[in-house]
């Protein structure tokens, strides 16, 4: 806890202005509404301590003096200037409500966008939750900052003001002995916003770390009841929770201990007007007009005091909130295009590496100088033992990761050449880990994409074998497959994503693991069924069953990121190298699988 506090007060040590101009850039397409919030907090502002000056003018010069009709016409303005402040705060909160939600939405969008355009190597490194913390609750930090913060510290600025120049001129002696209370009050607002600022950052992080947790371990609550570590992760979760109500509970601590401070002075500054009063009204240097004012004027300036206190605090928590965000769109982990890239139409020649090397982190290689060709049309298998870099070749070809050294070139044209967008219209991977959104059965395999037809899916389900299934589930084609499909099966997701890739017709179909998970049957389904969709079509099959791919036109081996050999099936039974001694310990296996049974 001590190492996270020193980090939270180097963090929020002062107000980076910089920052909050970056920030408050976002208020840009709202100039004109802004303006208008200005002007109304001047307004609203100067209709507040008017009231106490017209009060004292009332007592003195129609109470005192029995003026009722006077009395009466001061009565009928101060009800009007209540009845105006009202309104006019009243359209301000409204103005700034709207400014503030619109400005939060824009900042959601641009960090959604932003992330959406990062690559593959950041979500690598980066805690889904801390994403998501990102994206929901720093944004929601700013929300009182935007819809009301900037605006209301610039009024109570003006009300503090406004209070001075009143209370000046009704009494300069009054004025100074009630403006003796305020260094007291800005020490203490001092204290209080340095104890504040920290533990509200501190906060943050813990509200973040519930988050990640939350996201990773709801995610495998599977493997946790599975493992009965229930008990654990529990413990773990109340450790994290009660972090964070002590943290909340320092933060009460420190706003009961301000609160009642400020209250006390206010009532000092009160008593010291009431004792000059004592002193001075009997000898006419003070009037019952100014004490009742200066009564009210004392309240109402200590108000604004205590507020700027708070939406300082509000300030210092939305810098701390922007600097993470920033932090965010501030990460350029892309694989960028080349400055004259072109979109790509459609394959016409083939795909070939050319002495690629690639490593995850800079540092370990995954791929070393691996050379190989796919001509269109081809079905090229791609084999090796799990670490050789089989499923690194597929991100490389998709443009997730920057490759280190070579080249990838497509119809003869550097991959880098090549819209990413335009490249990935024309590619479908299946995955072994299939991901399917709390969307229907329809939704999943169409993504959205308006061009592919009801008729369209059915059709590519019918050709995959998977319309029988779905026509059973409850709502057909419009069953909801809830989060990640939980409702289907392991064979009827792959299905699912069989006929995601197919029904966009992509030039290149890219079948990474795809039938490792499913059993026999509905694997034998599944090969039936794309073998005549795959004529014409280019595709990569990535597999650990060698019986999958025998009859691939090539099969390349790769064995500690190289490319070992390569050629037919019956090419390198013969050749009796890597891949026939991967061949014969499968069927070894399965034959012993058999005499088991």
């Amino acid at each position: 806890m001590s190492t996270q506090q020193s980090e939270a007060e180097l963090d929020v040590s002062k107000v980076d202005y910089r920052l909050l101009r970056r920030l408050l850039a976002f208020l840009a397409p709202y100039r004109l509404h802004i303006i208008g919030g200005v002007a109304l907090t001047l307004a609203s502002s100067a209709l507040g301590p008017l009231r106490p000056y017209l009060t004292r003018i009332a007592v003195d010069e129609h109470i005192v003096k029995g003026d009722l009709p006077g009395l009466t016409t001061f009565i009928a303005i101060i009800l009007g200037l209540v009845i105006l402040q009202g309104a006019t705060q009243y359209a301000l909160s409204l103005l700034m409500t709207w400014i503030g939600q619109r400005v939060l939405l824009d900042i959601r969008n641009t960090l959604y966008r932003h992330v959406e355009r990062m690559a593959l190597r950041f979500y690598d490194t980066t805690p889904v939750g801390r994403i998501v913390t990102r994206v929901t609750s720093d944004v929601e930090v700013l929300n009182e900052l935007f819809s009301s913060g900037v605006v209301l510290m610039i009024s109570d600025i003006m009300v503090i003001a406004w209070i001075l120049t009143f209370m000046w001129n009704t009494s300069v002696e009054l004025t100074l002995l009630t403006i003796v209370i305020l260094p007291f009050l800005l020490i203490a607002s001092f204290i209080f916003r340095k104890k504040v600022r920290v533990v509200y950052n501190l906060i943050r992080r813990q509200v973040a770390r519930m988050n990640s947790f939350m996201n990773e371990y709801v995610t495998g609550m599977g493997v946790v009841q599975l493992f009965r570590q229930e008990d654990r992760m529990t413990r773990q979760f109340a450790e994290i929770n009660a972090e964070h109500r002590q943290l909340q509970d320092r933060s009460i601590m420190y706003y009961a201990t301000f609160f009642p401070v400020v209250e006390f002075l206010s009532a000092i500054a009160l008593s010291i007007i009431v004792w000059y009063a004592a002193g001075h009204i009997g000898t006419g240097e003070m009037t019952i007009g100014m004490l009742i004012a200066f009564a009210q004027f004392t309240e109402m300036f200590f108000r604004p005091v205590r507020d700027l206190t708070e939406k300082y605090n509000t300030l210092q928590s939305s810098v701390v909130a922007s600097e993470r965000i920033f932090n965010l769109l501030d990460t350029k982990l892309t694989v960028d295009d080349a400055k004259d890239a072109k979109p790509l139409s459609s394959l016409q020649s083939g795909i070939e590496f050319r002495g690629v090397s690639f490593s995850y982190d800079g540092t370990t290689p995954v791929l070393r100088d691996v050379s190989f060709t796919v001509e269109k049309g081809q079905t090229v298998a791609i084999v090796g033992a799990t670490g050789a870099g089989k499923s690194s070749i597929i991100n490389l070809l998709c443009r997730f990761y920057e490759f280190q050294g070579g080249d990838v070139f497509i119809d003869g044209r550097s991959i880098r050449t090549i819209e990413q967008e335009s490249l990935r219209r024309r590619i479908a991977v299946v995955l072994q880990d299939v991901f399917l959104f709390s969307r229907s059965v329809e939704e999943n395999i169409t993504l959205g994409r308006s061009e592919i037809t009801r008729a369209h899916v059915e059709s590519v389900a019918r050709a995959l074998g998977a319309h029988d299934f779905i026509t059973r589930l409850p709502h057909g084609y419009d069953t909801n497959v809830r989060e990640r499909g939980a409702v289907l099966s392991v064979g009827q997701k792959q299905l699912i994503s069989f006929c995601r890739a197919l029904a966009t017709d992509p030039d290149l179909l890219i079948l990474d693991e795809a039938t490792s998970s499913i059993d026999t049957e509905t694997e034998q389904l599944i090969e039936e069924s794309i073998s005549t969709m795959l004529k014409g079509r280019t595709s990569i099959v990535i597999a650990h069953r060698l019986s999958t791919i025998q009859r691939a036109n090539r099969i390349i081996v790769l064995h500690h990121g190289k490319v070992a050999e390569q050629g037919t099936h019956q090419e390198l039974i013969d050749a009796n190298g890597l891949y026939a001694k991967l061949h014969r310990l499968q069927f070894a296996q399965g034959a012993s699988a058999i005499n088991d049974r």
